[in-house]
């Protein structure tokens, strides 16, 4: 499958989905790090989620009306009104990627399991099905796709060894296998029906997939958080419901409005129509780095814990895998073209 021709770069694209993604790590992790006025400690991830799921679910509705995208989706009569409704394709892929939306959430209430560490599993779960999924569609899978997929697995491998390894309670294992399934649907889904460099097809999977997936999410948080599920239960109420009249709503209006951002981007990164194994390294890769870029800030002008060693070379071998996938294959269609002309 040929790439993009003419109009904005993809590396375009992954700068600016990294530079949206910086902003997101920061200031999360400072509503997380720092002690709210009322609590006496820092919230956690599940008090912050539900009000920034709800925002970042406001402003993409927003977002497809005003731009104009909703024009490309399918759609169902409501009396007179025609509204953007799935097809039974982005409806698989809108479960999926609310499966991945609450099990993030999940991932966080795990005793014993470190966030970084759990997180950096789910995401290399990820870069192993990317080529599988290319494979079952009979979707070449170039030589530079298959390096940066190593040296990214080689980074996840080196902070997941400086963690301690792989043990892991039953429950985690359950909340990676469901996020893996989760991300394979939609991985699937796209390669299916959207991997053709159309932008109205980017512009139709978008829509109908977040039209399911958005709200999916935010009920199945309710869910758990009516259920009294676990000891956090408290902590998802206190998201859904104290929140709104809190002052941390500014932050956590800045989480959702970059979380809208990035995940534009990202559907318009893993919809190019290369190889699934050359699109997701490519953005798991910028989405690790904004991570430890990220944690580097808050280190110097915020005065939190530096990222460890590991965490560091790990980051300078996903920037090395970013370089490889931009310029191979520019030199290879260079080769080519002189090859031809020969």
């Amino acid at each position: 499958m040929t790439a993009r021709k003419g109009g904005f770069p993809l590396e375009g694209f992954v700068v600016l989905y990294l530079l949206a993604y910086l902003p997101n790590v920061i200031v999360t992790k400072l509503v997380t790090s720092i002690p709210h006025p009322g609590l006496g400690r820092p919230l956690t991830g599940l008090e912050t989620l539900p009000a920034s799921l709800i925002i970042s679910m406001v402003l993409t509705y927003g977002f497809i009306w005003l731009s104009g995208w909703h024009r490309d989706a399918n759609k169902i009569a409501l009396g007179p009104v025609q509204v953007p409704f799935p097809t039974r394709y982005t409806f698989l892929s809108g479960i999926g990627t609310a499966m991945v939306l609450f099990t993030v959430p999940l991932s966080f209430t795990i005793p014993d399991v470190s966030i970084p560490f759990i997180q950096l599993l789910m995401r290399g779960d990820i870069l192993v099905i990317a080529p599988i999924v290319d494979l079952m569609f009979g979707r070449r899978v170039r030589w530079w796709s298959w390096t940066a997929l190593v040296m990214v697995l080689f980074a996840l491998v080196i902070a997941l060894s400086d963690r301690g390894g792989l043990k892991l309670p039953p429950i985690a294992i359950l909340t990676v296998v469901l996020y893996t399934i989760g991300y394979f649907l939609r991985l699937f889904v796209m390669t299916k029906i959207s991997k053709s460099g159309d932008p109205a097809s980017v512009r139709r999977y978008f829509v109908e997939e977040k039209v399911i997936a958005l709200p999916m999410s935010v009920v199945i948080l309710g869910a758990i958080s009516a259920s009294g599920i676990g000891g956090q239960s408290g902590e998802l109420a206190w998201g859904f419901i104290r929140v709104w009249g809190d002052p941390v709503l500014a932050d956590l209006f800045w989480i959702g409005a970059t979380l809208t951002v990035i995940s534009v981007l990202a559907i318009i990164i893993l919809l190019d129509p290369r190889e699934n194994a050359y699109c997701v390294p490519l953005e798991r890769a910028a989405s690790l780095v904004a991570g430890i870029g990220g944690s580097v800030l808050l280190a110097w002008f915020w005065g939190l814990r530096m990222p460890r060693d590991a965490e560091l070379i790990g980051a300078g071998v996903l920037v090395g895998a970013i370089v490889l996938l931009s310029l191979a294959p520019r030199f290879a269609a260079r080769r080519e073209a002189l090859s031809e002309s020969a």
